[in-house]
């Protein structure tokens, strides 16, 4: 518990750092922040366009879909900011980088999150919770103390689902270099069915998408809930898989460290 402690009170110092430096151009952050909300709101138009020729998809309307829409978005956005700086890391390794990693007293996979902050993932947030607030509204969802922190608990697990498969995938690059393409296509898979109603898609996909892979549990099965579309004994697994998972990963991160071999340079 004490190395948790430490680990987390040094990574917020080097993103204060990193804050700090990022502010010093300040027309930069703005214009990376609102690329990242440019970008994600074209995302939603595009679902936008869909609906206006199809006025429910499996039964949800254009609110509810943007509220799964903002749920995953939200979710997806409190997983990359961290964790943006990991994806660098077949360049780290590449150039010989990750050998002064190792050589400091400090975590590695710590001072790898906290090499740059996520600014474009500012702006993925700042869409993901503009469209949570007003889809609720529109939805007409009927909020109490529970569905809240239900809400709150899944955006948490969703977030920690994403994190770990991108963390295992990184993981990967420290005996294989690169594994960028193969992190892009799981990335697309989050993203892209991840937006709308798993029934959609039905059958082996549908199976795949919530077991194997498991997108559903991180908006599909939440917002199911939250919209009063789902009531199952496994609606609440989403918080408890996401932290299952980012542990797994972080033992995968430690596996793949041991094989670890420098470029030598």
């Amino acid at each position: 518990m004490v190395e948790v402690l430490r680990a987390l009170r040094l990574y917020v110092l080097l993103q204060r750092a990193s804050a700090r430096g990022a502010m010093q151009y300040r027309l930069n952050t703005v214009i990376g922040i609102l690329c990242g909300a440019v970008w994600q709101g074209t995302g939603f138009a595009f679902v936008w366009v869909v609906m206006t020729t199809f006025p429910s998809l499996a039964g949800w309307g254009l609110a509810e879909i943007a509220f799964l829409y903002g749920l995953r978005l939200t979710a997806h956005a409190l997983a990359m900011i961290p964790m943006i700086s990991v994806n660098d890391i077949q360049w780290v390794v590449r150039e010989g980088e990750f050998d002064r990693f190792l050589l400091r007293p400090l975590n590695p996979l710590v001072q790898l999150m906290g090499n740059r902050m996520g600014i474009a993932q500012f702006g993925d947030l700042l869409v993901g919770v503009t469209l949570l607030a007003v889809a609720a509204q529109h939805a007409h969802v009927r909020w109490d103390v529970w569905l809240v922190a239900f809400c709150l608990a899944a955006i948490a697990g969703g977030a920690l689902i994403e994190a770990a498969f991108f963390l295992a995938l990184c993981s990967l690059a420290l005996r294989m270099i690169d594994t960028f393409q193969l992190r892009v296509f799981v990335d697309d898979v989050f993203s892209k069915f991840g937006s709308y109603p798993m029934k959609i898609f039905g059958g082996v996909v549908e199976w795949v998408l919530t077991f194997a892979l498991p997108v559903a549990f991180v908006a599909y099965v939440p917002a199911s809930v939250v919209l009063g579309k789902l009531d199952s004994p496994w609606a609440p697994a989403a918080p408890v898989l996401g932290a299952g998972l980012i542990v797994l990963a972080y033992r995968i991160w430690r596996r793949q460290l041991d094989h670890y071999q420098s470029v030598g340079h």
